[in-house]
């Protein structure tokens, strides 16, 4: 189980940033302004994105699915993301702005052997997960394949991401973390600065109860910093997260998951060095050190 929850983690680490480009490459943001889309902030075109494989789903669905955003700023955007452009038009943009982003970062790379093999590697681990409680995993692995490996590989990685993500709340949940306070016990262990928060639309206020909650439990002290016992229950998530995580790998096996940990260090560091992502993430990866392998 520990080869596999490990390896779960190690090629998250290399796929979540290929994912992820989605959200903050001009291609992608181009692509959202001719759907209609709002692109002053990234919000608009975010949640389109990302919850339009669910189809027209409303606020409470979001809510359930996303977990930690505030319910309030998610009904800022949903459904009225929903008005701009219906889901599958989002999503045929969606793979348009996918398409975009890797052509202008990869260039003559998209011919490469190991894109391809990469790309079925990801794909077959991708259909090898349970999708029985994951709904965003499910959503999006029940969409048509396109047939480039970068869009394969972008499609596999993020089903595999939204797998994870599924089995994350599922662990929240079983340590008794709410929305908020998963945010609280997270940044109180140094994996990501408050304000990098800002977004997720949690008041000062909601904060700072959450805060008190967790404190309550012995989670945080009086500066808000994680106590020890606060730490052994943020690691108790990572590793039920990573338990969770790691059924696709298993069906993988070791061998292949590390080859494709490995064939898609060249993709990773491409999105890095285009400089598209932020420097520190709300998930505590760290967008600008680039591993030199795939171990």
């Amino acid at each position: 189980m520990s080869e596999y929850t490990g390896t779960a983690r190690r090629v998250w680490h290399h796929l979540e940033p290929v994912h992820a480009a989605l959200y903050f490459a001009p291609e992608a943001f181009k692509e959202a302004a001719a759907l209609g889309y709002d692109v002053e902030s990234r919000w608009p075109s975010y949640f389109a994105w990302r919850a339009a494989p669910l189809g027209a789903a409303g606020a409470d669905l979001v809510t359930a699915t996303f977990y930690s955003f505030s319910p309030r700023v998610i009904a800022e955007h949903v459904p009225a993301v929903w008005s701009v452009a219906a889901p599958e038009e989002v999503l045929a943009a969606r793979l348009r702005a996918v398409d975009a982003v890797f052509r202008a970062i990869l260039g003559d790379r998209l011919a490469d052997d190991g894109l391809r093999e990469a790309a079925g590697l990801a794909r077959t681990a991708a259909e090898a997960v349970t999708v029985a409680g994951r709904p965003l995993a499910a959503a999006n692995r029940d969409l048509f394949w396109a047939g480039e490996p970068h869009l394969v590989l972008w499609q596999a990685a993020t089903v595999l991401r939204e797998h994870r993500g599924d089995g994350h709340i599922a662990a929240l949940l079983a340590a008794g973390l709410d929305p908020c306070e998963a945010l609280v016990s997270f940044a109180a262990i140094g994996a990501a600065p408050v304000a990098n928060f800002a977004g997720r639309g949690w008041t000062a206020e909601e904060w700072a109860a959450a805060n008190d909650r967790l404190a309550a439990r012995g989670w945080v002290n009086s500066e808000g910093l994680a106590t020890e016992e606060g730490r052994r229950g943020r690691d108790a998530v990572e590793r039920l997260t990573d338990e969770l995580a790691a059924a696709p790998w298993r069906a993988l096996g070791a061998r292949a998951a590390d080859r494709l940990a490995e064939l898609v260090v060249p993709v990773f560091a491409a999105v890095l060095e285009s400089g598209m992502l932020p420097a520190q993430s709300t998930l505590g990866i760290g967008a600008v050190q680039a591993p030199s392998s795939g171990k």
